[in-house]
C-alpha cells in the first residue's frame, strides 16, 4: 500500500499528493484517502504520471461513473468516448476560423473566463480530472477557486440573501453572437442545455455550503429584474475570484488535477493566444447529482437532457 504525502499548495485551496503511481489500480484505504484529501482541498494535484487514456478513464472510474466527454463534442479520442481533448487546433478546425474570434480567450477551453463545468446540465459533473499530455515551457497555467470559502466570506446578511436565490444556468451566457459563430451556435442549440441551479449549493458529501454561480454559465438570477441580476452576479463573481481564495497550477508533461466540480470553478488559460506552442490535455468528468440549496430546492431543468453514466439521455 503506498504512502501518500499530501501537501498543501495554496491558503484557501489546492494540495499535491506525491509517493503514488495513478496507472495501477488502487486499494480501498488509498481511494477514500485522496477522496478525503479532494473534499478538503477542493483541488489536487499528481506530478510525474504516465497515464494514457485508458489509464485515465480506469483511475477516475475508482472514484465514480464516467459521462461522455462532452454535451458537443462528437469526435472524442475513438474508443475513448469518455475523453475530451482539450487543443485549440481542435476547436478551430471544428468551428472554423471565427471561433477565435468568438473568444479569443477560449481557444483552450469550450469556456471563456471562470467557470464550473458544464452547470448548464441539471446535474453537473461532481468532479473532472484533466491529464497533461503536451504543455508550453512557459505559459498556459490553470487557476482554480473554493467557491466554500468564496461563500464564507461574505457577509451574514448577504450569505442569507443568497442562500434563497435560482440562476438560470446555459451555455454562451451573456454573450451575443456575431454572424460568424454560426456553427458553434448551431451546436448549442440542437443540443440546448438550460437550468434552473440554487445560487448556493449544498455539498451532497461534506455539507459545507457553496456559491454556485459563474461567468461561464449564469445567465441570470430568477426573479430579479436585469439590472437587479447584473449588480448581484458581479457582486458574486468578484467574491469567487478573489485572489485569496484561489491555486495556480504550472503544468508539465504527465501532471494531473482532479478538482470537486461541486465545490470550484476554474479558468482556462489567456496567455498563449500570440504564441506558436502547442498544449493537449485530455479531461474526463464524474456523473454528478442536482444540486440542492440551504431551503431544500433541488435544480431543475428548462431545456434538454440529464447527464447519465458515459452518455446523455432524456431526463
Amino acid at each position: 500500500m503506498p504512502i501518500l504525502t499530501i501537501k498543501r499548495v495554496a491558503g484557501y485551496i489546492g494540495a499535491e499528493i506525491s509517493g503514488i503511481d495513478l496507472a495501477h489500480p488502487l486499494d480501498p484505504s488509498t481511494v477514500a484517502e485522496i477522496r478525503q484529501a479532494l473534499l478538503a482541498h477542493k483541488v489536487v494535484f499528481f506530478r510525474g504520471q504516465t497515464l494514457d487514456h485508458a489509464g485515465q478513464i480506469a483511475f477516475a472510474r475508482q472514484f465514480g461513473e464516467l459521462t461522455h466527454a462532452h454535451p458537443h463534442e462528437d469526435a472524442p479520442p475513438e474508443d475513448f468516448p469518455q475523453i475530451l481533448t482539450i487543443d485549440p487546433r481542435r476547436y478551430e478546425e471544428r468551428y472554423g476560423p471565427g471561433y477565435r474570434q468568438l473568444s479569443r480567450k477560449r481557444r483552450y477551453s469550450y469556456n471563456a473566463g471562470w467557470h464550473t463545468d458544464v452547470t448548464a446540465a441539471v446535474n453537473p459533473p461532481a468532479a473532472s480530472i484533466l491529464r497533461a499530455e503536451t504543455v508550453p515551457e512557459f505559459g498556459g497555467d490553470t487557476q482554480w477557486t473554493n467557491l466554500v470559502a468564496a461563500y464564507e466570506g461574505l457577509s451574514e446578511p448577504l450569505r442569507a440573501f443568497v442562500d434563497e436565490l435560482r440562476a438560470e444556468h446555459r451555455f454562451l451566457a451573456g454573450y451575443q453572437p456575431a454572424e460568424q459563430d454560426g456553427k458553434l451556435v448551431k451546436r448549442i442549440n440542437d443540443n440546448l442545455l438550460v437550468s434552473v441551479h440554487p445560487v448556493v449549493r449544498v455539498h451532497p458529501e461534506t455539507g459545507e455550503r457553496a456559491l454556485f454561480v459563474n461567468p461561464g454559465f449564469t445567465d441570470h438570477i430568477v426573479g430579479l429584474s436585469a439590472p437587479e441580476s447584473r449588480r448581484v452576479l458581479g457582486l458574486l463573481y468578484e467574491q469567487i475570484t478573489r485572489p485569496e481564495y484561489t491555486v495556480r497550477f504550472r503544468w508539465q508533461p504527465g501532471s494531473i488535477a482532479f478538482w470537486d466540480n461541486r465545490a470550484t470553478a476554474h479558468l482556462a488559460p489567456s496567455d498563449l493566444d500570440h504564441l506558436d506552442v502547442q498544449r493537449t490535455l485530455h479531461r474526463v468528468t464524474l456523473i454528478g447529482d442536482r444540486p440542492i440549496g440551504p431551503d431544500g430546492f433541488v435544480s431543475e431543468i428548462v431545456a434538454g437532457r440529464e447527464f447519465r453514466a458515459e452518455s446523455l439521455v432524456i431526463a
